[in-house]
């Protein structure tokens, strides 16, 4: 039985980054605030709470005074960090340096639009954590589309400025640059910046090869992860033997059956340390001592 751990598979690295610096400052003893799931996966989670990390909600960090509170990779809008000088809360800032280039970039084109008459454009997820920080530089003003087919409510009329949020996939966003480029008004202007994380873009035909080459596939993830759910499915696309799970307690036993090779994988939330829990669990169910 050949039983393998994807090696593209596991933290990015903005991802790798604020873990590092959660764990720095907590080795100081100090009392350290996360605002929101310094990853989406819940067993790190409790691992760094273990440690001293407490994760909040932005109410609560709204009433804090004087704490030290770590802004994880996803980064966040203006407002969080005026209310930081207002309140004398010191910033750990993790923000994933990808991520606030682009947030950078829209604020930009945001200001210098000072009558505001283009539309600034984010392909991504409502209501997501990094998608609330890059609405945040417009002031609340840009407009995100979920997928391809809500391109239509946009009015091609007026001027059009497209990103993307960082983990979104390729394909999705070449569709809607075509779709504007066939429909903008020639009164009106489009520019777009191909703003997709090609580290995370380049995992999606590597896991495709990484599932194809075993009988079974075993996507270790957080429920809450966005690019889990894209990566999963890239899995599912060339091998219909795939299963997502969160914990090795989750692996099914009559899942192993007929098969002589087994791959484990996982997010850019995804730690190594749980796909190796999974790969002894599934050693200990078929009875193995590698």
């Amino acid at each position: 039985m050949v039983i393998e751990i994807d090696e593209g598979s596991g933290f990015c690295f903005g991802v790798t980054r604020a873990i590092g610096k959660a764990e720095e400052e907590l080795s100081n003893g100090k009392k350290l605030y996360c605002l929101g799931d310094i990853v989406h996966n819940g067993k790190e989670c409790n691992r760094l709470q273990q440690l001293g990390l407490e994760t909040i909600d932005h109410d609560t960090y709204n009433a804090l005074h004087d704490a030290n509170v770590l802004l994880r990779a996803h980064g966040e809008p203006p407002s969080t960090y005026r209310k930081a000088q207002e309140n004398d809360i010191h910033i750990i800032d993790a923000t994933c340096p990808v991520v606030l280039h682009l947030q950078e970039r829209i604020r930009r084109e945001y200001i210098t639009d000072t009558e505001h008459r283009k539309q600034i454009v984010i392909f991504g997820k409502n209501g997501h954590a990094e998608v609330l920080g890059l609405v945040g530089q417009t002031d609340g003003t840009a407009i995100v589309i979920e997928s391809p087919e809500e391109v239509e409510r946009l009015d091609f009329t007026r001027d059009i400025c497209l990103y993307s949020q960082t983990t979104k996939s390729l394909e999705g966003f070449r569709t809607i640059v075509e779709y504007i480029r066939g429909h903008i008004s020639p009164d009106a202007t489009f520019k777009y910046a191909d703003t997709i994380c090609r580290q995370v873009a380049n995992r999606m035909p590597h896991i495709q090869e990484f599932a194809s080459r075993h009988d079974v596939i075993f996507f270790v993830c957080g429920k809450k992860s966005s690019n889990g759910r894209v990566l999963f499915s890239q899995c599912l696309d060339v091998n219909p033997r795939s299963y997502m799970i969160d914990t090795a307690g989750e692996i099914d036993p009559d899942r192993l059956r007929n098969c002589v090779s087994i791959g484990i994988c996982g997010a850019t939330s995804t730690p190594k340390w749980l796909m190796e829990e999974c790969k002894v669990r599934i050693q200990e169910l078929l009875g193995s001592h590698e």
